[in-house]
């Protein structure tokens, strides 16, 4: 398979999952507060389990917003940050344990350096933006031998601005459309 068929290929299946997602908040609008009842707890292990998924995108996202709008989106920027960095060690240790599988792609290639370059701070930008390729960062993060601690450090705080930025978002556009 060539380069522009691959990279075809990954264009629609995001432009799936983009669809998949907004279906999925769609389809809990109404069961928002089925999930409510596990509270912040419950925000952390969904974001969590969303996260420790490597390669596979999980609605953790979603979740995130669609809890803004019944929590406050502090709490569940920073439940979720949490549960969404440690879920992130998956990659880290993909790394940390050998990344054959991944060394030789071109998305590698452009990641791997920039966290090699400036470190946790790469990383921290990278988890603040929805992207299915934060696992090559974690992936490039284990295999440079980056402490775990900073690792995790910058991946919270990344995650939590990304975390907050949907949790406001779905505070204010949930209200807005079904109030």
């Amino acid at each position: 398979m060539n380069t522009k068929t691959r990279t075809t290929i990954l264009r629609i299946l995001a432009v799936l999952a983009v669809i998949g997602i907004s279906a999925y908040v769609f389809s809990i609008r109404e069961r928002v507060e089925e999930f409510a009842a596990y509270g912040y707890p419950g925000i952390f292990l969904i974001a969590l389990l969303a996260n420790a998924t490597v390669f596979l995108p999980a609605p953790g996202l979603a979740v995130v917003f669609a809890m803004g709008s019944v929590f406050h989106p502090l709490g569940v920027a920073l439940a979720a940050g949490m549960g969404g960095a440690l879920g992130e060690l998956s990659g880290y240790l993909a790394g940390f344990g050998g990344s054959a599988v991944v060394e030789n792609t071109a998305a590698y290639a452009r990641v791997q350096p920039k966290v090699q370059r400036w470190g946790g701070w790469a990383v921290a930008a990278l988890a603040a933006i929805p992207n299915p390729f934060f696992d090559l960062a974690g992936i490039a993060a284990g295999a440079s031998k980056m402490p775990v601690w900073k690792f995790l450090l910058f991946c919270w705080i990344g995650q939590t601005i990304k975390m907050a930025a949907f949790a406001y978002a779905g505070n204010t556009s949930l209200k807005w459309f079904f109030e």
